[in-house]
């Protein structure tokens, strides 16, 4: 059965759910980094520095890539949908007079305050205060 969020109970997981989002968004710049300096290890003359740093490269991205999997593991035990990482982006489900809807956050703001359709993205985002 699905779990649905009414507005105090997602801002409330907000104090648990925004660390995890921020260290996952670091994470992701830090994975990114990693493999371009990795793609400039496997790139080089092959001298033997080279080949060194390679499997601490190597070593790296799988710990970055393990963290961040269970960064969204727990995000989704939550029940929460992660749409972007980048931005922090996340949808909680929600029930509003029998029909679902998302409620929508994003890192940066200071509580749930927007909305929209499950057929409609950020670009259909509308605050709290429409919600009908």
């Amino acid at each position: 059965m699905a779990r649905f969020y009414d507005i105090d109970a997602a801002n409330e997981r907000l104090r648990e759910l925004r660390p995890v989002l921020e260290q996952l968004k670091a994470d992701r710049a830090a994975l990114a980094q990693e493999q371009r300096e990795f793609r400039e290890t496997l790139a080089s003359d092959g001298s033997p520095e080279a080949d060194a740093r390679r499997p601490v490269h190597e070593a790296r991205i799988r710990e970055l890539v393990g963290r961040m999997e269970q960064a969204v593991a727990q995000v989704d035990a939550w029940g929460i949908t992660l749409r972007d990482i980048r931005s922090g982006l996340v949808d909680f489900p929600a029930l509003v007079s029998g029909r679902q809807v998302w409620l929508c956050w994003r890192l940066g703001e200071d509580q749930v305050g927007w909305w929209h359709e499950l057929s409609a993205g950020f670009s259909g985002r509308r605050a709290l205060s429409d919600l009908a």
